[in-house]
């Protein structure tokens, strides 16, 4: 990773900027299903599952509408069981769904992209299949990492956070992350945590010490049960704070008596803030109750994290129960975890200063949500020259389409079309399903694109019977896989020039060099000077830049480097 390291500055000179414009496709063909209701075909089935529920519509997450029936089965690991178990919400229709969020002190940080692209796909999927999903997801804006922050740069500890919550909701926007139903932050709920500490304490699970509040791990004899731990094996120390005062030392604050110079709150127990568990247990309780679906985050969080919040939250009410737990793997640098304590992090700002935000995301789609995934040059160019290719291909389909006025009447699609969407939603069911197989249904996506770059490009293509129509029926069922991946943009060619525009970055040239480049290879070539065309071809290649001829003449596109071709090769 030594080439991000040689483009940045440190940290402090990053300029905060404004968030991109959020807008969608709105595509020129409009295309027309004519199939009698009596007589639905799985392609029609198919097409109108994934129009009318995979659009990312801010105004159905969460809402009151009525929510549609679930069209599939839906596999879920669960860290709770350790084994994978078939969906089911405990409202038939409706998902409730809790993310634990950012502690806002820093700018995020790429395994931060991981979690909440994640949980994005998983919420697109639901409603994909018809859930009406409340998804919350919190910001933790008073923490011992935020005051110190502060402390360090002479701020307020809440003006900071409040600055980084909102950067961090510009990255979001930069990775198509569908906003949230809720965002609650710490700050906002004393209340609701108060009130809920002060249930632990009448339930006989926590003790006051000299206006601290301790949860009693003692008294919970389930405690262990999410991260397989013994009680014996959590020791002050590993994220647990060390204080001679505690009944046992694995017992954690659920809330912390004011010190000189931090923000406090007044309580019942003398001023002072929350610990860093008890705000997840308050906030998620308000929003969707002490029993909903789906609680999720990042592998890290299973110990000491939610596993003190199952704890808090069943000592708060008996009735607590989540269906599901689930979380992601760690994004590794050099096999180890990426995080800001190992200075080995690279922010969500410093990766899509070279790569195109939707390259990160599909990096990132790559690997199983359960799986570590190692950040790398090589990685993010084959991304990046991966989705060049789709948005290309999806372009040109665009160009032709433009030229016709297309109709899905009866018949009218070609069998061996059907048979090649038929196999392709077969592919997207089971992959999806399959507790989200993200990669499966990536390298799905070769075959149809193939097929539509055979009917646009090749001479036998060309010639094939109905192949407006078939390219028209491909390019919608590829679009669609894309809105539920979150990998569609805006439009593509506008993808496809932010695309090149960072390849140039990568490259340190303009495009106006290229093209000087490949006016001096024209000129070679007509003087049959192959040896200096051919030089010009392989300097461009070594800085990511590929020639492209054709009888139109010689375009460019953006190509992973040849140093990271071979290393690419060699790993491989």
């Amino acid at each position: 990773m030594g080439s991000l390291y040689k483009y940045y500055k440190p940290l402090t000179s990053i300029c905060f900027s404004p968030p991109p414009t959020k807008s969608y496709l709105l595509h020129s063909i409009k295309i027309k299903t004519l199939f009698s209701p009596t007589k639905k075909t799985r392609l029609h089935r198919f097409f109108t599952s994934l129009t009318t529920s995979s659009q990312p519509s801010i105004k159905t997450i969460g809402g009151d509408a009525p929510a549609a029936s679930p069209s599939s089965e839906l596999w879920l690991y669960n860290t709770m069981s350790r084994k994978k178990e078939l969906f089911k919400p405990k409202v038939e229709g409706k998902v409730g769904m809790y993310v634990c969020g950012v502690t806002a002190y820093d700018l995020s940080h790429i395994g931060h992209a991981r979690v909440y692209v994640t949980f994005d796909v998983l919420l697109r999927y639901l409603k994909h299949l018809g859930y009406d999903v409340r998804y919350v997801r919190n910001f933790t804006d008073v923490d011992d990492k935020i005051i110190a922050r502060a402390n360090e740069l002479g701020e307020d500890p809440i003006c900071l956070s409040k600055r980084y919550c909102e950067e961090f909701l510009h990255d979001m926007v930069y990775l198509h992350c569908l906003p949230p139903s809720v965002e609650p932050r710490v700050s906002d709920h004393m209340p609701q945590i108060i009130d809920m500490i002060e249930q632990i304490l009448d339930n006989g699970y926590a003790y006051r010490i000299d206006g601290d509040v301790y949860f009693s791990v003692d008294k919970l004899p389930e405690y262990g049960r999410l991260s397989g731990r013994k009680l014996e094996d959590n020791r002050a120390g590993e994220r647990v704070a060390v204080d001679s005062r505690k009944k046992n030392p694995a017992d954690f604050a659920l809330w912390k008596s004011a010190k000189e110079g931090e923000p406090f709150w007044d309580s019942p127990w003398g001023p002072g803030r929350p610990g860093w568990h008890i705000e997840c247990s308050a906030m998620s309780a308000a929003y969707l109750g002490h029993s909903f679906d789906i609680h999720g985050g990042g592998m890290d969080l299973v110990f000491p994290h939610h596993e003190n919040e199952i704890a808090q939250s069943c000592a708060a009410c008996r009735d607590s129960n989540i269906s599901y737990w689930v979380h992601n793997g760690f994004v590794t640098i050099d096999s180890e975890k990426m995080s800001k304590s190992l200075g080995n992090f690279f922010t969500i700002r410093q990766a899509i200063d070279l790569y195109h935000p939707l390259a990160l995301r599909l990096f990132l789609l790559g690997t199983h949500y359960r799986s570590p995934v190692n950040y790398s040059d090589v990685q993010l160019e084959s991304a990046s020259e991966r989705i060049f290719y789709i948005y290309q291909t999806l372009h040109d389909c665009e160009n032709i389409l433009s030229q016709h006025h297309v109709t899905f009447e009866k018949d009218a699609i070609p069998p061996d079309t059907i048979n090649d969407i038929n196999k392709f939603h077969d592919t997207f069911v089971t992959s999806m399903s399959d507790d989200l197989h993200t990669p499966v249904l990536l390298s799905a996506l070769s075959d149809p694109l193939k097929i539509i770059n055979d009917m646009l490009h090749t001479r036998k293509g060309k010639k094939q019977t109905k192949r407006i129509v078939s390219i028209a029926a491909l390019e919608k069922m590829v679009r669609n896989a894309l809105m539920v991946l979150g990998l569609m943009p805006p439009t593509y060619s506008e993808a496809l020039q932010q695309l090149r525009e960072k390849a140039l970055r990568r490259a340190k040239l303009t495009e106006d060099q290229i093209l000087q480049k490949i006016e001096e290879r024209t000129v070679a070539r007509k003087d049959k000077d192959y040896e200096k065309s051919d030089a010009i071809r392989k300097d461009l290649a070594a800085l990511g830049i590929a020639l492209m001829d054709s009888p139109d003449g010689t375009n460019w596109r953006p190509a992973i480097p040849l140093a990271l071709q071979e290393q690419q090769v060699a790993s491989t």
